[in-house]
Formats: C-alpha cells, sequence, structure tokens
C-alpha cells in the first residue's frame, strides 16, 4: 500500500460519522437515536412509539408535527 492510498485510507476514516447523541424535542432526553425531520425536529424511538398514532396513518410515513413534511420510517 502506498503512502497516497495510505492518506486517503486515513481521510475517509475522519468524514465519517461519528456517534453523536441527540435530543428528543417532546421529553428533551438525550438519546443515541432520533427519528429526524429535514426542518431539525427530533424525537426519540419511545416518544415516536407513543405518539404514532396521531402521526401516521398508513405505518410507513411519519407527519413532522413542526413543519408538515412527510418523512418515511425507513421500511419500504
Amino acid at each position: 500500500m502506498s503512502q497516497q492510498s495510505r492518506a486517503r485510507a486515513k481521510a475517509g476514516k475522519s468524514r465519517r460519522r461519528q456517534s453523536r447523541s441527540k435530543i428528543c424535542h417532546c421529553c428533551g432526553a438525550q438519546v443515541m437515536f432520533c427519528w429526524q425531520c429535514r426542518c431539525g425536529f427530533s424525537m426519540c424511538q419511545s416518544c415516536m412509539y407513543e405518539n404514532q398514532w396521531g402521526m401516521t396513518c398508513n405505518g410507513i410515513t411519519w407527519e413532522c408535527p413542526d413543519c408538515g413534511a412527510q418523512n418515511g420510517y425507513g421500511n419500504q
């Protein structure tokens, strides 16, 4: 492996996502995973489960309570 290819590999590793905890807008908890909208709204898994009845009608998409945008659950 040449020095140039090692440098590229090292640079790629630094650009990977860092594990950052996020803050839920509903309960204020700091969690590792949040459902996020493009507007910046985020909701933790437990809050999403509790409020799913009012945020989705088909189980495939959820509607952001802040901006009204449709977001996917990633199950299709």
